[in-house]
């Protein structure tokens, strides 16, 4: 997808560490497919402030094996910045990152954590090989509470749906989170099925090539900031505006006293 220039990225990183509230902590994407714009990235964001970084597989084009450059590529970051490392492994790379190869990557002293979107089966065999090593994470809500509750994971990491299917009024899925870590499944999966009508009218109305900027038409309904997309990415039409609108107005989802942004 079209990405932000390493300027923007910088700029955005130090509008989030300089706006930071209550002592939270702060992960910055250093993910290029340029390793000195990665590095820079790095070093900035270790100057202001962050305590992580993720950086994302790079796409390794003509090369039928990877393990061996991957390997090489992250241990190479690690000892170029002193700053906690997250991988990210998804199929945009032209190829995922094997459990045995992320857990050997995991013996990396800078390397604490991974976005890790992949099958199922793959990121479960990964916690079993080296969770005690790397704090194992994916994308997707909807296996969340499994993943707590079968695989004992504490982490979510860098993806919308705590900021697209939750308001300050409104956090179930904080909720849910919350009484899983504690053991109480059953009213735990009570309030994570209380979601599903939020779920379907964000997933029901994103049109397939829309993405993007059917997120950012979400969030400013939700009285958060969106903007435009940039090309090549498309723009919503009125007639895909208006049936988001409807089904998030009749979704359940409670949305903050603040006034919409959308347009």
């Amino acid at each position: 997808m079209p990405k932000p220039t390493a300027n923007d990225l910088a700029a955005g990183a130090r509008q989030i560490a300089v706006e930071e509230l209550g002592g939270e902590r702060t992960i910055m994407s250093c993910s290029d497919q340029n390793l000195d714009v990665v590095l820079d990235l790095a070093r900035h964001a270790k100057a202001i402030g962050s305590d992580y970084i993720v950086v994302h597989a790079p796409v390794l084009h003509f090369l039928h094996k990877q393990d061996e450059t991957l390997f090489e590529y992250y241990k190479y970051i690690g000892e170029q910045v002193d700053i906690a490392i997250a991988l990210w492994s998804h199929p945009d790379s032209g190829y995922l990152m094997s459990p045995e190869l992320c857990a050997r990557i995991a013996e990396l002293p800078n390397v604490v954590a991974i976005k890790y979107s992949v099958p199922r089966e793959m990121y479960a065999r990964l916690t079993r090989l080296a969770g005690d090593k790397i704090l194992v994470s994916t994308a997707s809500e909807e296996e969340w509470f499994e993943n707590i509750v079968e695989l004992g994971w504490r982490l979510y990491l860098c993806s919308s749906p705590p900021y697209t299917l939750q308001t300050k009024a409104d956090r179930r899925m904080r909720e849910y989170t919350d009484l899983a870590f504690r053991g109480d499944v059953a009213r735990a999966k009570a309030v994570r099925d209380s979601v599903n009508p939020v779920r379907e009218a964000f997933r029901r109305t994103r049109p397939p090539e829309k993405f993007h900027a059917h997120s950012k038409y979400w969030l400013e309904l939700l009285g958060q900031v969106g903007g435009a997309v940039r090309r090549p990415m498309l723009e919503l039409t009125e007639a895909e505006k208006e049936a988001t609108r409807r089904a998030l107005e009749s979704c359940g989802l409670k949305r903050d006293s603040l006034r919409s942004t959308a347009a």
